[in-house]
């Protein structure tokens, strides 16, 4: 059952009035969406070989057992899932950016309510864009996140050019004690700083997996960091590596992996050429800190392809519109720690405290009463996000519902991305710019998620 609410039942009536308004614009995300068949997402609580130390329990996954599936999707068409609650705790699913209706978008209280054990509810949507991107819950999030809840999406575009091979990575931490099971998911010491990060390092749920491919072929590699804390700084050893895409949509220009830094909620798509010879190892790292991690390595069999990057086609852009930044409106956010101590209790999972906020509110989501919106956008409109991190911290901040262009930075060259997530550094200043083109109230966030859990949360009102 739904927590009904003065705030909810006023809310309902905007955002109805938002879509009379946009309707236009929302029924080319939903038109055809009725008519998919029902992909199942039933959650579980299982036991998985996570370590060499045996079985891990209280791991939480969709689907019958182990990682959660690779949900594909196709750029245009409609796709529908039902979720399906088989734990003992609300969930919701959040489809990670995917410009989709507001209503569908998997956030208690601002979209959808919760969906209790034992009751299910039904996502249709037709993904305008293609690429990859990732699905989770945003109800008790760190927990739920933390023990397993998290899968990679692939929208697939029927005119992207011929690769030999693809892989798809999951990247993600798991908090687990020397006997393999589960140990307290944060420390506030470390939400209140960098995040705690977990003990034991995956990718697709094992510790450095390996994948064959072609000798001398084209791979496709798809990687999301799912992870609730770590940030990466990717790096390719043994191969070549061309940075194709980034957050789901083809990058402007193409460039070889040498060192790229991405955050939590943030995808990577590379093509990489693999050696000629038989039996060569290629392998995956991250080099950030002191200790460099190879995450998955690719191992080329058979005779050479003989392929070259060169002659791979460019991606087909994503339809996503670009602002007028002449006559775009300036919206400043500022990220910062706060000294409040606004920390409400929430059936989706406070932690207790705030050390985060967005122009000096600190706001934990997932509560029944938010504050006020960030900023109420026109719809149509044209607006561009000053934002600022006066932190000591990196944040990886993400915008549901729509997607933005990086414009600029104060610390370094940028290529104008389109993205929908931002790792924005230290004493970073950035310009991001969107046409506020979905009616509805949208997240803005942290994607680490004790900082989002403690603070660093917000949402846009498009009408």
């Amino acid at each position: 059952m739904p927590i009904l609410t003065r705030r909810n039942l006023l809310k309902a009536s905007a955002v109805a009035g938002a879509y009379g308004i946009g309707i236009g614009i929302a029924s080319r995300f939903a038109d055809k969406a009725v008519a998919a068949e029902p992909r199942v997402l039933k959650t579980a609580r299982i036991q998985a070989n996570l370590t060499d130390g045996g079985a891990t329990r209280d791991v939480l996954t969709y689907g019958d057992g182990g990682m959660p599936p690779v949900v594909r999707m196709k750029k245009g068409e409609s796709f529908a899932a039902r979720l399906i609650n088989g734990i003992d705790d609300p969930t919701t699913i959040h489809w990670h950016g995917i410009r989709l209706p507001n209503n569908m978008d998997g956030v208690p209280f601002l979209t959808q309510p919760y969906v209790y054990t034992g009751d299910h509810f039904d996502y249709a949507f037709t993904p305008p864009d293609a690429g990859t991107f990732w699905y989770h819950p945003h109800c008790n999030t760190l927990e739920q996140m933390g023990h397993g809840m998290t899968g990679v999406i692939v929208v697939e575009n029927p005119k992207d050019p011929a690769f030999d091979s693809e892989v798809v990575l999951n990247l993600r931490d798991w908090r687990l004690g020397g006997d393999g099971q589960f140990i307290a998911q944060f420390r506030p010491r470390d939400a209140a700083k960098s995040g705690t990060y977990g003990t034991v390092r995956t990718a697709n749920w094992q510790q450095q997996p390996q994948y064959d491919a072609p000798s001398g072929g084209l791979v496709r590699l798809r990687v999301a960091i799912t992870d609730v804390t770590r940030i990466y700084s990717f790096r390719l050893d043994g191969g070549e590596a061309t940075v194709i895409a980034i957050d789901g949509n083809p990058v402007p220009q193409r460039f070889p992996l040498d060192l790229l830094q991405l955050g939590p909620g943030q995808r990577l798509e590379l093509a990489v050429r693999m050696p000629d010879s038989e039996g060569a190892i290629v392998k995956l790292e991250d080099i950030k800190g002191t200790d460099p991690k190879v995450l998955a390595t690719l191992r080329s069999v058979g005779s050479s392809l003989k392929r070259d990057v060169r002659d791979l086609a460019p991606l087909e852009d994503n339809p996503v519109k670009k602002a007028d930044l002449g006559s775009a409106t300036h919206l400043p956010l500022i990220l910062s720690s706060t000294a409040e101590n606004t920390a409400d209790n929430s059936i989706c999972g406070s932690l207790g405290y705030s050390f985060w906020a967005i122009n000096k509110v600190p706001w934990p989501g997932d509560t029944p009463d938010p504050t006020a919106p960030l900023a109420e956008l026109k719809l149509g409109k044209s607006y561009v996000i000053d934002m600022e991190n006066v932190t000591p911290h990196s944040h990886p901040i993400h915008l549901h519902g729509m997607s933005f262009t990086v414009i600029s930075s104060s610390t370094r060259q940028v290529q104008p991305f389109v993205s929908d997530t931002y790792l924005i550094q230290p004493d970073e200043k950035v310009q991001l710019a969107f046409v506020a083109d979905n009616p509805g109230d949208w997240l803005l966030h942290c994607h680490i998620i004790e900082h989002q859990k403690t603070g660093m949360t917000s949402y846009v009102r498009v009408a």
